[in-house]
């Protein structure tokens, strides 16, 4: 690549966004590791830096607008113009309808929907401005329905919607929106799925890895692999897409 993009990748502390950052990083991109507890995000930079590449640790709450702002600024700043986005930051309060708190329903939809909508109004000048532009949107098979996450499914369908009308509105400034709808894969947040439902990690997993066509579970490194096709130089032609990585078709 002649020219050295600068990404944001937001949640990128672990799991998914750990690896989507680093595999970035490896694509040749300079990548600000963003998550809420800055000193969280180092050991991914220095995992980063010790491969080549350039980093920066940076702390924020997506949902935070004020925050917002100085986080992207500072990134242009000490980084260079951001023009590539993954949406990834996210967070699960589950619970059967019942049980739900109005808390539990607005912190999921502030981290995932206020939060994905700060980031890329806080990008897209920069895109705009440069002619060149990836966003990428981090939904779930969830965004399908899915039992005890009323917040999370809604947030993830509106996630869905979010990136179709980003396509539709800055496709013109050579800026793409995709989003990727992972299946299950092995983190944190579904160990801690496992552990609301009173399973073990590895009994959870073989019962899901059963209904799965490909008779194996998701890494972090499978979505970071879909990521970096979407926010690839060639992949300008694709946009306003749902890719559901989840091991075979999703209804």
């Amino acid at each position: 690549m002649t020219t050295t993009r600068t990404a944001i990748v937001t949640g990128a502390a672990r799991g998914i966004g750990a690896d989507v950052a680093q595999r970035l990083a490896a694509d040749g991109l300079a990548v600000a590791v963003v998550d809420l507890d800055e000193s969280a995000c180092k050991p991914v930079v220095e995992r980063i830096e010790a491969a080549g590449g350039r980093a920066l640790a940076v702390g924020v709450d997506v949902s935070d607008e004020p925050g917002v702002q100085t986080a992207v600024q500072r990134i242009a700043e000490e980084l260079g113009d951001p023009t590539v986005l993954v949406n990834n930051a996210g967070i699960i309060r589950d619970n059967l309808l019942f049980k739900m708190t109005a808390t539990d329903w607005d912190a999921v939809m502030n981290v995932h929907l206020r939060g994905s909508f700060l980031m890329s109004r806080g990008v897209q000048s920069y895109m705009t401005k440069a002619g060149w532009g990836r966003i990428v949107n981090l939904s779930s098979t969830s965004a399908l329905g899915n039992k005890g996450q009323a917040n999370y499914a809604a947030a993830k369908a509106g996630l869905q919607g979010f990136t179709k009308t980003l396509a539709l509105e800055l496709g013109k400034f050579g800026v793409t929106a995709n989003a990727i709808a992972p299946g299950f894969i092995e983190t944190e947040m579904t160990a801690a799925t496992a552990q609301r439902m009173g399973m073990s990690f590895d009994d959870f997993r073989k019962a899901v890895t059963a209904q799965i066509p490909v008779a194996r579970s998701g890494l972090p490194k499978d979505i970071a692999h879909a990521v970096s096709f979407f926010v690839s130089e060639d992949a300008g032609y694709v946009s306003g897409q749902v890719l559901y990585v989840a091991g075979g078709p999703q209804a």
